[in-house]
């Protein structure tokens, strides 16, 4: 059966959908021998499909789905030449290729997905989910009722952007720090720290505690573990996509 090679790479393990699009873009994608295009079909049981030179297995793998508390440091990078720490260092005695679902800035910590499903790589991250995610942001000062009201109806942190309306809550207001709560359902890069930047608040603290219902918990920094079946009901609720519905697309 032809399908989009983005697919058959994403279905395979070896990265999400979107990295599957920008590695096809760099010619990383050959099929039978050719460099493949975006918007090609193959088939994952007759054509020969490699990326980036490695013949990519397209037989079914087990699917893992990991939550992990990265901690302050890490890169979220699958590769990265110029540092040690990446995420997938931690995962000692995962066999799978996993990848992350999103991303958190170095300096940042908290909650990551990581999976080897494409599809569920792609709901969770696709900006027409609106899934929501949930940070705790520590600022070195006060916070007024103005920086967050105009932080919560959307605000422009870069040229041509503006963020969407959010829920900021306080949790704790010292005269010389001030912690909140941000609920956001879109994911531009380093967005709560330039929200704060926005309105002349720094942030000395960032730490994310919940995607689409589920949370961190008690985790320390660098655990992870398998998400559990309630977790992945709440994570598919949120997708729009029932345990059901799951369960009569794998039949």
């Amino acid at each position: 059966m032809q399908t989009r090679i983005q697919k058959i790479i994403s279905d395979s393990g070896y990265c999400s959908r979107r990295k599957a699009e920008e590695l096809i873009s760099k010619n990383q994608v050959k099929v039978n021998g050719h460099i493949a295009s975006l918007g090609d079909k193959a088939d994952a049981e007759k054509d020969i499909i490699t990326v980036s030179g490695e013949k990519l297995d397209t037989k079914s793998v087990k699917l893992r789905y990991i939550k992990l508390y990265k901690p302050r440091g890490y890169l979220t990078s699958m590769e990265d030449s110029h540092s040690d720490k990446l995420i997938t260092d931690l995962l000692d005695g995962i066999a799978e290729r996993v990848y992350p679902v999103g991303r958190l800035d170095k300096n940042s910590e908290g909650l990551i997905l990581l999976t080897n499903d494409g599809a569920f790589a792609n709901d969770i991250t696709h900006p027409r989910k609106h899934i929501s995610k949930t940070y705790r942001v520590t600022v070195p000062s006060k916070v007024s009722e103005e920086q967050i009201a105009r932080m919560t109806v959307g605000i422009k942190i870069d040229e041509g952007v503006v963020t969407q309306p959010c829920t900021i809550n306080v949790l704790v207001e010292e005269p010389e720090r001030t912690v909140l709560e941000f609920i956001i359902t879109e994911g531009k890069n380093r967005q709560i720290r330039k929200m704060c930047d926005a309105v002349g608040l720094s942030v000395s603290r960032l730490k994310r505690t919940g995607v689409g219902g589920v949370k961190l918990g008690m985790m320390k920094p660098g655990e992870y573990r398998e998400l559990t079946p309630d977790e992945m009901k709440t994570l598919r609720a949120a997708m729009g996509r029932p345990e059901s519905a799951v369960k009569r697309k794998r039949r």
